[in-house]
């Protein structure tokens, strides 16, 4: 197996399979991708493939995981399509824990990775909108906290934090991006307030709705795979994430090579989808591009704040193009506007 990120000792996933029904076991592969501190394994066996996940935390991750099974399993029953947890053998439970750890087994769901298709793109906002519907109402015994990127005090925590870097060379340009990024946030979440968010009703979110986490088969979504971000907060928020999420363009691997503008068409088609199961109200659509703002730089800065870097990738350079990207919604919300139908 490799060697880069968190990896299964032998010993270990002898006994993790061990309190499993999934048949002989035939091959072992490890899956590469997403967080590095929470390794994943395809088990082939005679009964077909699983996937097997370690989670990145210990005992205090139990009752989000909790949480997110149990939203996975309603969906489940109504057909949404996600990856099938497999319970133990001897507790039937979807949550695992030996010494401290904690792991999860998939039926394992084949499909091909997001194509950018009209298509495939309008499904995606077509099942959010599906996962808002099944969810309205959802309750259970635990639910993790109720948080959004929207009018956060951790988020202008970390931007000034990022504001406050050294007055000289690259500190102080890092500084005054992150003094105009705090100007564009306050102002959209000043506008978002103004318009009503906190009488919105709030439910399930899945908080992480980006092509990342999808497959696709035929144009259509076959599997949501990644439930770890699920959270109470008006699903709006949702929305404005999976727009920009799908609408964000990016070709080069240098940020500072990175376009201003968003893919329209994109947010377009997210939209489409979304209200052919819901109609938005006026003033939740009229939200959209200020909540697109605040996620956009909710997301880039907390790395940002905590490292100096998004990634491989400098402070500095990310919100440079961060900035831009910000700069383009705030001056074209007409045109934005006219295009989506806002």
């Amino acid at each position: 197996m490799a060697t880069r990120g968190a990896t299964f000792t032998s010993g270990e996933l002898s006994e993790v399979l061990s309190h499993y029904d999934i048949g002989k076991i035939r091959k072992v592969m490890r899956l590469v991708g997403g967080s590095k501190g929470a390794p994943k394994i395809v088990v082939t066996t005679n009964e077909g493939r699983f996937l097997l996940k370690r989670r990145p935390q210990g005992k205090d991750d139990v009752y989000r995981m909790a949480f997110a099974h149990a939203v996975q399993r309603h969906l489940a029953k109504r057909y949404f399509p996600v990856a099938p947890l497999v319970a133990t053998r001897d507790e039937f439970s979807t949550i695992l824990q030996i010494r401290g750890k904690i792991y999860e087994v998939f039926k394992y769901v084949g499909g091909s990775r997001y194509d950018g298709s009209a298509e495939e793109t309008i499904d995606t906002g077509r099942q959010l909108a599906k996962f808002h519907d099944y969810l309205t109402n959802f309750t259970f015994e635990w639910e993790p906290l109720k948080a959004s990127f929207h009018d956060s005090t951790t988020v202008r925590g970390q931007l000034k934090t990022v504001a406050s870097e050294s007055s000289a060379g690259p500190g102080k340009k890092l500084a005054a991006v992150g003094e105009e990024l705090m100007t564009l946030y306050n102002a959209s979440s000043v506008r978002v307030n103004e318009l009503g968010f906190d009488s919105w009703a709030e439910q399930v979110a899945h908080g992480d709705w980006h092509p990342g986490n999808m497959l696709f088969d035929k144009d259509k979504l076959v599997a949501v795979l990644d439930f770890d971000s699920v959270k109470i907060a008006p699903a709006i928020t949702d929305l404005a994430n999976a727009c920009l999420q799908f609408s964000i363009v990016g070709y080069h691997p240098n940020p500072a090579d990175w376009p201003d503008y968003l893919d329209q068409t994109k947010v377009v088609q997210v939209m489409s989808g979304y209200r052919e199961v819901i109609e938005l109200e006026k003033d939740k659509a009229r939200s959209l591009l200020d909540l697109m703002i605040e996620t956009m730089i909710a997301e880039a800065v907390l790395p940002v704040a905590a490292t100096g870097f998004f990634g491989n990738l400098t402070g500095l350079s990310f919100l440079q193009m961060i900035l831009r990207k910000a700069r383009w919604i705030d001056k074209n919300r007409e045109i934005l506007k006219a295009a989506t139908g806002l």
